[in-house]
């Protein structure tokens, strides 16, 4: 697999997660405004693909700290 087809893989799997982690969220009554993949994600060089969860308010964080906890209890 030549390295473009490799970072292509990697992109389209960071999407995919992505995509299933902000639709989980959604279904926990939880909107990350700023969810987004990384910059480097795209990078040559670092092979990383990085999901930038971003800022969000206090209702917010505790939204996700109780739906973890439910989800653990």
């Amino acid at each position: 697999m030549s390295a473009i087809d490799d970072r292509a893989r990697r992109i389209r799997d960071a999407e995919g997660t992505l995509d299933s982690l902000r639709e989980a969220l959604a279904l926990a009554g939880i909107t990350l405004p700023s969810l987004r993949l990384h910059p480097s994600t795209w990078s040559d060089d670092t092979g990383a693909a990085l999901v930038d969860l971003g800022p969000c308010n206090l209702d917010t964080a505790q939204q996700i700290a109780a739906a973890v906890r439910k989800a653990t209890a």
